[in-house]
């Protein structure tokens, strides 16, 4: 009898060994069959993004080809020289037409592209916005070609941030700062390449591929605003619009040899513009204009910060650019560093600030140095926890499910290191070097 029942336990056993077997393996292939699916899924996405993006260049191609065969005499190189303020001066009084400005940066922005890869979007209603300029009044930037970056919403277009979660959501309006940029006579008329879910000093993402520097092919443009400072570097587009968290307008700015301006916080409307998390109350994003020079910067601002722009957005303070300020003479007091104790700066940062000390100096104001208090504080517990805290890291990681990742070490680390923020810290700021960041990660 007990012989018997022993006999009995092991053969139900055996039999349960191989039901939990087979339940495993089944599980087990059900779950890889969903995960090729799930790639495959993202492979097509994919394929369709790059297929829309090459039927938009050559839809560019042929507009432009177009209105040069139809206008032999347009001469590219005289518009392409002018400044902001005497294009938009000769748009004004006639000697340039909206349509040969336009159409001349868009082939020259076609060319730039295709060395440095800085465009995403080519923007085909710009060219039904020729027509509606003509019937308005002439705006500040009347007839002004104008480039956005990928994350500053264009209506029909999705900000993906680089991201294939995002491909599928095209935004139903266009963002604030668009809306008053076409109010005051701009065209926007493409948009530009970002880095991957931003916040990132480089540019490149799965979607749209690695931009360039412009002036040197084996670096990077800078980012995440790099896709715009390379197309304006290249000369492919005179103004631009860029976003800044953490010198996302700065850092590609100054890697292009352009100008760039990060305004006070809700100084410009943010409405339409897109950010990888949310909640960043204590770390703010901004939008900012973009430009090969300073007086560009300050044409762009006069014309955003106008009653358009406070009517739309009633978070942004009903405030006009103040010209007086800007066109004073009076002598400042500025205060200035050229090492903070915590980044150390390469020699050419240090150079480029004692360079612009005494060119101050020089012309009549006063300089003041100083040493920044408390940076490991700043970085480590306002900036770093501003960003990811409140389960903000456990966002980008979702953001970045089925995405492969771009280079940079940031987002490799909150992929490794979950969703603590005191991880993701120690491992991204131990990552800096002389002269910055380095990507020696495992």
């Amino acid at each position: 009898m007990a012989i018997d029942k022993v006999k009995g336990f092991w053969t139900d056993a055996e039999v349960d060994r191989r039901i939990v077997t087979g339940l495993l393996c089944g599980s087990v292939t059900a779950i890889l069959v969903l995960r090729w699916m799930k790639q495959r899924q993202v492979q097509k996405k994919l394929e369709e993004a790059k297929r829309r993006r090459e039927l938009g260049f050559q839809r560019m191609e042929k507009a432009a080809r177009q209105f040069q065969q139809q206008n032999p005499g347009v001469k590219a190189a005289p518009i392409l020289s002018l400044p902001l303020v005497e294009l938009i001066g000769k748009l004004k009084d006639g000697s340039l037409t909206p349509e040969s400005v336009l159409y001349t940066y868009m082939e020259k922005a076609l060319e730039v592209t295709q060395q440095i890869n800085c465009v995403t979007d080519f923007l085909p209603e710009c060219e039904e916005q020729l027509c509606e300029v003509k019937k308005r009044e002439k705006g500040l930037l009347y007839g002004v070609p104008v480039s956005i970056k990928e994350d500053v919403a264009c209506k029909g277009y999705p900000n993906t941030l680089g991201l294939v979660k995002f491909l599928d959501h095209p935004e139903h309006d266009d963002s604030v700062i668009v809306k008053v940029l076409k109010k005051q006579g701009a065209i926007p008329f493409v948009r530009t390449n970002i880095s991957q879910a931003i916040l990132n000093i480089d540019c490149g993402n799965t979607l749209f591929g690695q931009t360039l520097n412009p002036f040197n092919h084996k670096k990077t443009s800078g980012g995440s605003s790099g896709g715009e400072a390379a197309l304006i570097g290249g000369g492919g587009s005179i103004l631009g619009i860029g976003t800044d968290v953490a010198a996302s307008i700065r850092v590609p700015c100054g890697f292009c040899g352009i100008c760039g301006f990060k305004p006070t916080g809700y100084r410009l409307s943010v409405k339409g513009a897109t950010t990888p998390v949310a909640g960043m109350n204590s770390v703010i994003s901004v939008t900012g204009p973009m430009a090969r020079d300073v007086d560009s910067l300050a044409l762009c601002m006069r014309a955003l910060l106008c009653d358009e722009m406070f009517n739309l957005d009633l978070a942004v303070p009903p405030l006009p650019f103040n010209e007086e300020i800007y066109s004073s003479s009076r002598p400042l007091r500025i205060g200035y560093y050229d090492d903070d104790g915590y980044f150390q700066p390469s020699p050419s940062m240090k150079r480029a600030v004692q360079e612009t000390r005494k060119l101050l100096q020089d012309a009549g104001h006063t300089l003041i140095p100083f040493t920044p208090p408390r940076i490991d504080f700043l970085v480590d517990e306002l900036f770093t926890k501003g960003l990811y805290a409140d389960g903000n890291i456990k966002t980008v990681r979702n953001h970045l499910l089925f995405s492969p990742l771009s280079t940079f070490p940031l987002y490799a680390i909150i992929k490794q290191e979950g969703t603590k923020v005191s991880k993701v810290k120690s491992r991204t700021f131990s990552c800096r070097g002389p002269g910055g960041f380095s990507s020696n990660l495992p």
